[in-house]
């Protein structure tokens, strides 16, 4: 059996949709579920658990191969910490702590957010995890739980913590100011027939040309696969491309792939974000290439084509 956390969600509902198609074992899906995510596990006929009744359910579970827990709170413009403390990093605890005890291999969301502005660079180094500064508190509870993690004696027999950055893809319709740019382009463009993005407000960088590690959640899917079957060493992984493009590029794959001519307008970063926004982020991909991934990662032109064609323009999920 593998269970899946925040199975309804963006990520969570493509890896729950990946592995019941493509594995023989029975997937059981744990979220909070609600309307406005059903679409996401469309066709998906596995047990459905409520996230507030896992722990009791998992009691007389005795034949759990895995666990996938990407269930977590993560707007970073919501700034209540107790929300954070209960989602993200107590329920996470009670997640590790079962899974050590059943000795069930434990793959969790953690988050490039805990990286902050980059001051200790963006590579996935245990040693500089105490020294992080991440930038909201969203990102603070994702470092939390990493340190946590880290410092934990009894520990799953193979767990690893992913460090996502700017995940885009199909199933995310339902994040609203949280969905990728890409979607936000495209829904701009059918009905405006332009795009906006934000102004720099750095003079190191000029409008449009901020700098994001954008990676397509096809990826991510490959890679939790990779890790679940090949376990290699425990610890916290980067997950980007590797390879940091700019917001323009990601407008331009968007009317390129609807055949539309570009039309980009600027608006100020909303100042409730903007003395905490990112001008740069680049995952260092070297550890988990080094643990054996060979896969290439989708280009963020093929990626974007991808996900408009097959994905957005039909309205389909993944």
């Amino acid at each position: 059996m593998i269970i899946v956390t925040g199975a309804a969600g963006f990520i969570g509902s493509c890896v729950t949709q990946w592995y019941a198609r493509n594995s023989h074992e029975e997937v059981v899906a744990v979220d909070h579920f609600s309307e406005d995510k059903s679409r996401n596990l469309e066709g998906f006929s596995g047990q459905r658990i409520e996230r507030e009744e896992f722990f009791e359910w998992a009691k007389s579970q005795k034949n759990v191969r895995l666990v996938i827990h990407l269930g977590a709170r993560t707007d970073t413009t919501e700034f209540d910490k107790s929300i954070f403390d209960r989602l993200n990093v107590e329920y996470s605890k009670k997640m590790w702590n079962w899974c050590a005890k059943q000795s069930i291999p434990l793959i969790y969301a953690s988050s490039a957010a805990t990286y902050g502005f980059g001051e200790y660079g963006y590579k996935d180094d245990h040693a500089i995890v105490d020294s992080l500064k991440p930038l909201n508190p969203y990102g603070d509870s994702k470092n939390e739980f990493d340190q946590w993690a880290l410092a934990q004696v009894e520990q799953p027999p193979h767990w690893f913590g992913l460090k996502f950055f700017n995940v885009y893809g199909p199933n995310e319709y339902h994040k609203g100011r949280m969905a990728s740019v890409i979607f936000h382009a495209f829904r701009q463009i059918n009905e405006t027939g332009g795009v906006k993005l934000f102004r720099s407000h750095n003079p190191d960088f000029k409008d449009g040309e901020q700098l994001r590690d954008f990676v397509y959640v096809k990826d991510l899917v490959s890679v939790i696969h990779f890790l679940a079957d090949q376990q290699p060493a425990n610890g916290l992984y980067n997950l980007g491309s590797g390879k940091a493009r700019t917001f323009k590029d990601l407008a331009q794959g968007v009317f390129k792939t609807l055949g539309v001519q570009e039309n980009i307008n600027y608006i100020d970063t909303p100042e409730d974000i903007r003395d905490k926004y990112q001008y740069f982020t680049e995952a260092d991909m070297n550890k988990l290439i080094s643990a054996g991934y060979a896969a290439e990662f989708t280009s963020l032109e093929n990626g974007v084509e991808d996900y408009v064609r097959n994905y957005l323009v039909p309205d389909n999920s993944y």
